[in-house]
């Protein structure tokens, strides 16, 4: 049965959705700077997707797993290094690395230039973690490891204890 059956309304079509360069919002996270093309707002929260620079010598987050998302993470140029589980692979500009469900992982710019990478977040869920740490920072508070936890936790995120955490 259609919307339109159950309702008698016409249903209305999901509206394309355009982001320009430049467009999108800016989310600053010390020296890793994210660009939200999509939210998840105009996908029924299926889909988010961030555009990510990160300067050279860049840490990631602590290793941790995603109990209800998917992640992926397109390197558009320079070379990252993903560590998933206790294996290390550098991903140069081509690599997709794609990271399921209550899988170990995290990433870093160990080297001298900056990097960029696609990632996708299936569903949306964890855009707004990103958010709740610029407001952190932005409040003048540190990102302390705790805060960092706290925040994971509130989306279905929580530290690997396998490596990686105690550095959290």
């Amino acid at each position: 049965m259609t919307e339109e059956t159950k309702t008698g309304r016409p249903q209305t079509a999901p509206a394309v959705s355009v982001v320009g360069p430049g467009d999108g919002e800016t989310i600053v996270l010390g020296s890793t700077r994210m660009r939200v093309l999509e939210d998840g707002s105009r996908t029924g929260h299926r889909l988010a997707i961030a555009e990510s620079v990160l300067a050279p010598h860049t840490q990631g987050p602590p290793q941790h797993r995603h109990r209800e998302h998917d992640e992926g993470f397109y390197v558009l140029s320079g070379t990252l290094r993903f560590t998933v589980e206790d294996e290390d692979y550098d991903a140069a500009a081509g690599t997709l690395v794609m990271v399921p469900p209550g899988t170990p992982h995290t990433f870093a710019n160990v080297t001298d230039q900056p990097a960029v990478m696609l990632s996708t977040f299936t569903p949306d869920l964890y855009v707004q973690y990103f958010r709740d740490l610029q407001e952190v920072l932005s409040g003048g508070r540190p990102l302390t490891p705790e805060a960092n936890l706290d925040a994971m936790s509130r989306y279905a995120t929580e530290p690997a204890t396998e490596r990686g955490i105690d550095a959290a």
